[in-house]
């Protein structure tokens, strides 16, 4: 099954998924650092009053994902608002750990530029399904004015990107190779397609194209500061949309921040939708909580007013 197949899997919400209480979600994103070196203006990472400094406990990391493979969860991202290669050590280790846990698929979205052959090679050989380049700029200006930081990353995540396929061949690894970008307008949609045509599509095994999410309209300003249009909510990815209401993300997939908490939310970057602290709880226990009951019973009935999901862009 390539990535996209994945994605729309978990995306769907659909049979014994339509419910206030779901089973299991198939996927779970664990953040190990809510750290990043870019500043993204589109991501809802930047409104975090105070940036996060440290990382999940290992500790942690591994009792609840013990709880979730009991649970019946299938995939991992060892990811989620932060950018993982940060916690180098970490990153390995918990790759590790869920693999000799028996998830059939562990994954994970890097922006590249920290994930150096040699740390390729450490999560490669601890078994990781799949690796993930997010590529979304065209050229040193662009990453520069978006990201927020200097062109010297953009180059270091090209270059990082164009060596993952030999890495994998060196180790004999199944390791999935692939990328992903944002979908602009006009003159800067066919730049992006230039430069995937000569710096991506040839080093990667499926490349996909994104909206410009609203990232739970936590971002809106610098959206606009940047004059980018979002669309509604996460819909997935751009050839294959789901519907604003229910919120896939509330039904199939599970969001853990690096201190614990589960999201309802996957742009969730102050907890305002977190369900449950899995510092106190167990998995199901905070999946199912009452305040996530609550949450999905307005998803379903299409009427999210009152509730913390109804300022996002999606329903305005």
């Amino acid at each position: 099954m390539g990535i996209t197949e994945r994605i729309d899997a978990v995306t769907l919400v659909c049979g014994e998924r339509m419910r206030i209480d779901p089973p299991a979600p198939r996927s779970v994103k664990i953040e190990l650092t809510g750290r990043c070196n870019y500043r993204c203006g589109f991501c809802a990472l930047r409104t975090r009053e105070h940036q996060p400094k440290g990382d999940m406990s290992f500790d942690l990391f591994k009792r609840i994902t013990t709880e979730m493979r009991v649970a019946g969860v299938e995939e991992i991202g060892c990811f989620y608002l932060g950018e993982s290669s940060m916690a180098p050590n970490l990153l390995v280790d918990a790759v590790r750990w869920c693999k000799g846990l028996g998830f059939p698929y562990v994954f994970l979205t890097t922006n590249g530029s920290l994930m150096t052959p040699q740390l390729m090679r450490g999560v490669m050989s601890a078994g990781l399904d799949s690796l993930k380049f997010s590529m979304n700029a065209a050229d040193d200006e662009q990453f520069e004015r978006v990201m927020g930081v200097k062109a010297g990353l953009f180059n270091k995540a090209i270059f990082n990107l164009k060596a993952a396929r030999a890495v994998r061949e060196e180790l004999g690894a199944k390791c999935g190779i692939y990328a992903s970008s944002i979908k602009y307008d006009g003159e800067q949609q066919q730049k992006m397609e230039d430069f995937l045509s000569e710096h991506v599509l040839p080093f990667v095994d499926e490349h996909y194209w994104l909206p410009l999410y609203s990232m739970g309209s936590l971002a809106t300003q610098r959206e606009k500061e940047l004059g980018y249009r979002p669309t509604a909510g996460n819909q997935g990815r751009l050839d294959a949309l789901r519907e604003p209401l229910p919120c896939w993300s509330a039904f199939t997939e599970g969001h853990v921040t690096a201190d614990g908490i589960l999201s309802a939310c996957c742009f969730d970057a102050d907890s305002r939708w977190g369900m449950g602290d899995l510092k106190k709880q167990g998995f199901m226990a905070a999946w199912n909580s009452e305040k996530f009951k609550a949450l999905r019973a307005a998803h379903l009935k299409k009427d999210v007013s009152g509730t913390v999901c109804e300022a996002c862009v999606a329903y305005s």
